[in-house]
């Protein structure tokens, strides 16, 4: 916990434990021991429930084998014509050989691939990997720069700048002929 919890502990719980337990030791009375178990139970409780949110709201850490995969253009963020035009033209996969393969596609049909390679950073400060690409030129204007990895609790999208399309947003996913 932090230090306000542990200034609280020492100053305040502690003591008013003793003197709550002496109490009840020398008098019996059955108030002062409910006191005693509610003042715990509710100790535990917000330890148990901070325990939890720090648990639910903290970011996934990705290491390079949470990358391999095949990625679509993330229709949540933004819906529309654009949107279902890029999903239906850009996706592409990452191999665990490290290779990368950027497709123009026609919906399930695909016209042209784009080759690269991926690397990671060491974490370091950021405690999660970080996804670098090299592709074979000429490429394609999407995949002219490195993403920027957006992380939740529970999975991670990847976000392209493109001249084009000012940004692109991936995430993992098979794709699945829409209507």
């Amino acid at each position: 916990m932090g230090f306000g919890f542990n200034l609280f502990f020492i100053l305040i719980l502690v003591p008013s434990t003793g003197i709550l337990l002496i109490a009840w030791l020398l008098s019996r009375k059955l108030l002062i021991g409910k006191i005693l178990g509610i003042i715990w139970l509710g100790v535990f409780g917000l330890v148990l429930l901070s325990g939890i949110l720090r648990w639910l709201t903290s970011k996934t850490e990705l290491e390079k084998d949470d990358y391999y995969g095949e990625y679509v253009v993330n229709r949540d963020y933004f819906k529309g014509r654009q949107t279902d035009w890029q999903y239906n033209h850009f996706r592409f996969e990452i191999t665990d050989q490290d290779s990368i393969f950027f497709h123009v596609t026609d919906k399930e049909k695909i016209l042209n691939t784009y080759r690269g390679t991926i690397k990671t950073t060491d974490p370091g400060n950021y405690r999660s990997d970080r996804l670098i690409i090299q592709m074979d030129k000429p490429t394609h204007h999407i995949m002219t720069s490195n993403p920027t990895t957006y992380r939740s609790a529970w999975s991670f999208y990847l976000v392209f700048s493109s001249p084009e399309f000012y940004n692109v947003f991936f995430r993992k996913g098979k794709w699945i002929p829409i209507d």
